[in-house]
């Protein structure tokens, strides 16, 4: 089993990336537990063009190989900071460009992204996760994603400016132990939906 974890970070390579690090609290319980091959991706090192589809739209863009990992992935994790009380601009990005997974298929008729779970990794010093999570997890739902329940974790110290994730211990227990969770949980289900996968929907 597969996991691709998309991490939505502002900071490029490599500059140390809060949301990263939370992130991986969950892809390490996949790999020591489950067996799982994770793999990390930080978006904003890549060119990612605007656009909807899957195929890239201009030279460059580096959008059809994430798109690969993606098939090839059976739990995904979107990470990303918080902003303004909502997810960044690279995670609307990254979410823009799945937008065309909508129409894609297999030789089944069975949508691309049925079979496959997904979860939110959030981090910020002001309160708002609850909002990015859901949005994010709206958007997976969406595309055809299953989101188990509890597939999230974050951390913040309430409204206000404050001290980074890499900064402060305070509140990283309670993160680290609901992102076990939700790993234990993003694995289970997709265990589940690999025994009993979804077939394609009604016509």
């Amino acid at each position: 089993m597969k996991a691709l974890v998309i991490n939505c970070t502002l900071k490029k390579s490599p500059e140390p990336s809060n949301t990263a690090a939370l992130a991986q609290v969950v892809g390490d319980w996949l790999t020591e537990n489950g067996g799982v091959e994770v793999e990390h991706v930080r978006a904003v090192d890549l060119d990612l063009h605007p656009g909807v589809v899957s195929e890239a739209v201009a030279a460059g863009d580096d959008w059809p190989a994430v798109h690969d990992k993606l098939l090839g992935a059976q739990i995904l994790v979107i990470a990303s900071p918080t902003w303004l009380g909502r997810p960044s601009s690279v995670a609307q990005r990254v979410l823009e460009r799945m937008d065309a997974m909508l129409s894609e298929t297999d030789d089944d008729g069975v949508p691309v992204a049925y079979n496959r779970v997904a979860g939110v990794v959030v981090t910020g010093n002001e309160d708002g996760a609850h909002h990015v999570i859901s949005e994010i997890n709206g958007a997976l739902c969406d595309l055809g994603y299953t989101i188990p329940g509890q597939s999230w974790t974050y951390w913040h110290l309430g409204p206000g400016p404050g001290p980074d994730y890499l900064d402060d211990e305070r509140g990283h227990d309670w993160a680290h132990r609901t992102g076990r969770a939700m790993a234990a949980n993003l694995y289970g289900t997709a265990r589940a939906l690999a025994a009993n996968p979804l077939g394609a929907p009604p016509s």
